[in-house]
């Protein structure tokens, strides 16, 4: 077992910063992205946001703090369309810099649940996953060819752990969609499987599944039902994730890799 090395202890405040990185995150635009978005920026990375609508990606790079010299950047990146994204990640590269953080968050949703999707949705949907693992590789061998390390964030589920309760949704809206289901457990075991084998080339891999964070377009008796799942018994609010994406994305997790970080309000605990 290795010692620990000799010299002096980083503090919270050095550990937590991201003076000097760049971080790409994908669907940097939505209700969840733009919190983290914010959190990266904040933290002092320079931060390439990714949307359909390049428009829409720049609009939100511009909005973004920049508490010292970090260089923001919006562009156009589709990871439904695994054959354009090698292109999309040197474009980011050029625009605002070498790559050393990716969060892997955006997301096209499938419309119908186990009663009624096609086998040709669902097979789309779990492209989602696809998509993850062609960027998570393009971050790793970008960050192996500069010699540097690198730090990969998928996002996954409380729903790639645990199955959803039905009577939370009946009456209400269509069940949570087992394609969903499928995707995000999927993509909690991918993780662990890019972690161990990325390790040594010193890329951590780790996995931020959220819990219930509705967005106001969520229907409220949806969301009054749902909140008695929880021991917290309500809601996440997006930027109750700032503080977990960037403990992933920086040293204050360098011992940690193959993980997935559930940040759910209880859900998963009974």
């Amino acid at each position: 077992m290795d010692r620990p090395r000799e010299g002096r202890e980083p503090t919270i405040a050095e550990l937590f910063d991201l003076t000097g990185k760049v971080a790409l995150i994908t669907g940097g635009t939505g209700h969840l992205g733009s919190a983290m978005a914010r959190a990266l920026a904040e933290a002092g990375a320079g931060v390439v946001i990714t949307s359909r609508d390049a428009a829409r990606a720049e609009a939100a790079a511009a909005a973004l703090p920049r508490p010292g010299s970090a260089r923001h950047g919006g562009l156009a990146l589709d990871h439904m369309q695994p054959d354009t994204l090698p292109h999309a990640f040197a474009h980011a590269v050029e625009s605002v810099g070498p790559i050393d953080v990716l969060v892997n968050n955006g997301h096209e949703a499938v419309p119908n649940d186990w009663t009624s999707v096609t086998a040709e949705e669902f097979t789309r949907h779990l492209a989602n996953a696809t998509g993850y693992f062609v960027l998570a590789r393009l971050a790793r061998d970008h960050a192996v060819q500069r010699r540097a390390p690198a730090s990969i964030i998928l996002l996954g589920s409380m729903y790639g752990l645990v199955a959803s309760y039905p009577d939370a949704y009946e009456g209400i809206c269509a069940a949570s969609p087992a394609a969903y289901h499928a995707l995000k457990g999927g993509i909690v075991h991918l993780t662990r499987h890019l972690a161990a084998y990325w390790a040594a080339d010193n890329v951590r891999v780790n996995c931020l599944s959220p819990g219930p964070f509705p967005s106001e377009h969520a229907p409220a008796p949806l969301v009054d039902r749902l909140s008695t799942k929880l021991p917290l018994r309500r809601m996440g609010r997006p930027h109750e994730l700032k503080g977990a994406i960037v403990f992933l994305a920086s040293d204050a997790s360098s011992f940690m890799t193959g993980q997935n970080l559930v940040i759910d309000g209880g859900w998963t605990a009974w």
